[in-house]
């Protein structure tokens, strides 16, 4: 009468901790894009919460010393992703974003030449991959997205994009 109990409640607990991976842990990453450093000399970080393992949410900072540059010298927004792969936190995801950002451009006319600060806010989509090792620590991935500047009169024809190749830790 023992055994078929004790074998009973092995399988039971054996099937309930049987996961393909463990739920909760490294729920937060860290990520540097080393692509848009090297070809912009733009510094831009991001932090990514999984609150499932095909959904996060995140936000991104950049600085970049180019004022004048296409996406301004400062920004910051927040994203929401989904994960489309076999394995937990990793493979093909689709974002939606927004950026604020803020820059300068430079003006000639009548009055002669000048600076024109500006702030402006975006809000776009994005596709990319992302690979995670084995004990789910490190992550690189590449991504590209296209987005749309919502206010700004003088800058509501212009699109901007989202491109990096970037480097994450969890933890």
């Amino acid at each position: 009468m023992k055994k078929p109990f004790l074998l009973c409640a092995l399988f039971f607990y054996s099937w309930i901790n049987a996961q393909a991976y463990n739920d909760g842990y490294h729920d937060h990453e860290l990520r540097f894009n080393m692509g848009r450093f090297l070809a912009t000399t733009a510094i831009e970080g991001s932090y990514e919460y999984y609150f499932t393992p095909d959904t996060s949410i995140g936000g991104t900072v950049f600085f970049n010393g180019d004022s004048l540059g296409r996406t301004g010298n400062f920004g910051i927004g927040p994203n929401l992703r989904a994960y489309f792969g076999y394995k937990p936190k990793s493979g093909i995801f689709a974002e939606a974003f927004g950026l604020y950002y803020t820059g300068e451009t430079d003006i000639t006319d009548n009055l002669g030449a000048r600076n024109n600060d500006y702030s402006t806010t975006a809000l776009g989509l994005g596709l990319g991959k992302k690979w995670s090792t084995y004990g789910q620590k490190l992550t690189f991935e590449v991504y590209l997205g296209l987005g749309r500047n919502v206010n700004q009169k003088e800058l509501q024809e212009a699109f901007m994009y989202r491109a990096g190749l970037s480097l994450g830790f969890r933890f």
